[in-house]
């Protein structure tokens, strides 16, 4: 009897096992709420880590994941990444229909198998095996399983239920399995809003969360990596390539770079070092020759991406970038410095996040981090110097909207530290306009403007430079797009590096700007620099409003009235300021028929709650209609 009910529960805890599983393969038991903003939704999703050692890691995936729509293809996911030191010892992929069915299958030699890396790169042993499906029906199911193996134990995979925008989560789980001698650190954000399970034990971690809603995303909010809930991990012994280290803080980490990767690649030719003394001979100043020098590198080099070594880590030698001209942000970083260490000026080596929405490193949680190196030159006065290595074209010091304001890993001789680059405040990013133009009885225009830029706003445009004048006259049309039948009279640039300006000369004529209508002309005064921007609308925003970089427009135009018309009525003067910048506007007469209009049109840089986001669509929308504000005319 004992044995009948214990073999009668065995068999039922199976089938509610079995019938658990097969659920997950159809969209017909996605919970509800999960379907809210998704076009696919992870029904399970297991990592399973086991660190052997500091020099060995094996990584185990199960994913099933349940597409709802073709916007959700993307999140099949089946890619692996694998190179000389990182071997694939499973690969497989099951497709469901919405009934749960299997309907197809495929194995390792089925996947698509080519270079990780772009054309530009030289040479890089890093591929990617990716599985490329075409749905012929919606929803369906996919069941991931990858398998692979590794020497490289540097980079840890982080615990990162959700990865992208429209996609729920039902149910994930991670675990590390690691040798008690190694310590592993852990770092957990934006869990505040969910169910985070974790459970420790000697020599194992777990963690589990289940039922994370959709994210949709939201114009001016944070950054996806700094909304989305994680775990990142890292172990105070690793190895990179052959290559070990241990380290607990940043000082650390910085040693081991420096000494392990770096300090062993200044090996320049004697007949280089003995040109770039005799190049900078006459310079006094560490910045006079720094400017020297790196203008040298832009003339002579170019950049090309050359990912081998160790692990994409260690930088060519400064000799092999002497000889062949080129390199990747590593080798001319690298060559750079060895250039400035020849002629006595000390330069520091830079890991950050480049662009990545101003993405910092982790100053509490050393580790493997960051997908760039720059160039830093301490000061002891002033503000340190970043040096950007890889560009032929930005100004001496200038890394305005790539590494900008954020914290970056200096590596120095005697270890790591953690410093924040150069912030462009909205007064560093000014536009001016000094501009007139005049309006025909017909009302038609002709205009002349000059617009200086700096800081950010010399970032938008002083690739203008290089264009052809045919995409030039392109790119001012849709400049001034609000000024219909525009004609490009002249254009004139001038790059100034020196001064880190970008100044820009150009005349147009237009027909019928003006509206005509009787004896009355109605005129949009602001012709230069109108704002057509308007913030889109939520009508429940979830995140923060987060404006990346402020600026300031200054505006001066001289504006000529057509002879046979006179003022009938102007827009008042406006001065509006708020926490998000300001914004003033004044039309000066000067006689019958001038007018002086001036403009200042400022925003703030900066991160506020989502509650002051309609406020900030509000204000912006003010300056929009302002700027669109007429003139009365009537006929003399």
């Amino acid at each position: 009897m004992h044995k009948t009910n214990l073999a009668y529960i065995l068999l039922l805890l199976f089938s509610i096992q079995v019938l658990a599983q097969e659920s997950l393969y159809t969209s017909l038991t996605i919970p509800s709420k999960l379907r809210g903003n998704a076009n696919a939704v992870v029904r399970y999703n297991h990592v399973q880590i086991a660190l052997n050692s500091s020099y060995e890691m094996s990584v185990l995936q199960k994913r099933v994941v349940t597409i709802l729509n073709k916007e959700g293809d993307d999140a099949i996911n089946a890619v692996v990444h694998y190179d000389n030191n990182v071997k694939i010892k499973n690969l497989e992929v099951k497709v469901y229909n919405n009934f749960g069915t299997q309907i197809n299958k495929f194995k390792k030699n089925d996947f698509k198998d080519v270079s990780a890396v772009d054309g530009g790169t030289l040479y890089s042993d890093s591929r990617v095996k990716y599985l490329e499906y075409t749905a012929v029906d919606y929803p369906y199911s996919v069941e991931f399983i990858s398998e692979t193996v590794s020497n490289n134990t540097a980079f840890i995979q982080p615990f990162m239920p959700i990865d992208d925008y429209f996609l729920s989560i039902e149910r994930s789980t991670y675990q590390i399995n690691y040798p008690t001698e190694i310590t592993l650190r852990t770092l957990e954000r934006n869990f505040d809003n969910y169910e985070l399970i974790k459970e420790e034990a000697s020599g194992v971690l777990k963690y589990k969360v289940k039922n994370i809603n959709a994210f949709k995303p939201e114009k001016y909010a944070p950054a996806f990596f700094d909304l989305a809930p994680k775990v990142l991990l890292a172990s105070n012994q690793f190895t990179l390539e052959g290559v070990q280290a241990k380290v607990e803080n940043w000082n650390d980490f910085g040693k081991w770079m420096y000494h392990d990767l770096i300090k062993d690649t200044h090996d320049l030719p004697e007949s280089t070092i003995a040109m770039i003394q005799e190049l900078v001979k006459d310079e006094t100043n560490d910045i006079e020759k720094a400017k020297k020098i790196y203008k040298y590198v832009q003339d002579k080099t170019r950049y090309i991406s050359v990912q081998v070594g160790i692990g994409g880590w260690k930088p060519f030698n400064a000799s092999d970038v002497d000889k062949l001209g080129y390199g990747d942000c590593k080798g001319l970083t690298n060559y750079t410095m060895a250039l400035l260490n020849a002629v006595g000026v000390k330069s520091n080596y830079c890991v950050v996040w480049r662009y990545t929405q101003g993405r910092s490193i982790e100053k509490d949680f050393t580790s493997m981090q960051g997908n760039h190196v720059f160039l830093n030159i301490p000061t002891e006065n002033n503000e340190d110097i970043w040096l950007e290595c890889t560009s032929q074209k930005l100004p001496f010091g200038f890394i305005a909207n790539s590494t900008d304001d954020r914290d970056v890993l200096v590596i120095t001789t005697d270890g790591g530290e953690i410093k924040h680059t150069k912030k462009y405040n909205p007064e560093e990013s000014i536009q001016t306009i000094n501009g007139k133009y005049s309006i025909s009885n017909d009302g038609n225009l002709q205009a002349q403007v000059i617009v200086g830029s700096k800081g950010i706003q010399y970032d938008d445009k002083y690739w203008l430079e290089t264009e052809t004048e045919r995409d030039l006259d392109k790119h001012y049309k849709k400049r001034w797009r609000y000024v219909n039948s525009m004609s490009i009279e002249s254009m004139d640039i001038q790059n100034d590096k020196q001064d880190i300006q970008f100044i820009e000369q150009v005349s147009f004529n237009a027909t019928n700007y003006s509206k005509v209508i009787g004896d009355r002309m109605l005129l949009t005064v602001n012709a230069l620099n109108r704002s057509t921007h308007v913030p889109d609308r939520y009508r429940n925003r979830n995140y923060p409003l987060k404006v990346s970089r402020g600026f300031v427009d200054i505006d001066e135009v001289e504006i000529e009235l057509p002879s046979d018309y006179k003022v009938e009525s102007m827009p008042k003067n406006i001065a509006i300021e708020n926490k998000f910048g300001h914004y003033k506007t004044e039309i000066e007469k000067i006689d019958e028929n001038k007018l002086l209009y001036k403009r200042e049109f400022k925003v703030n840089d900066g991160e506020f709650p989502k509650e002051d986001y309609e406020k900030f669509r509000s204000f912006y929308k003010t300056v929009s209609r302002q700027d669109n504000a007429k003139i009365a005319l009537i006929k003399k």
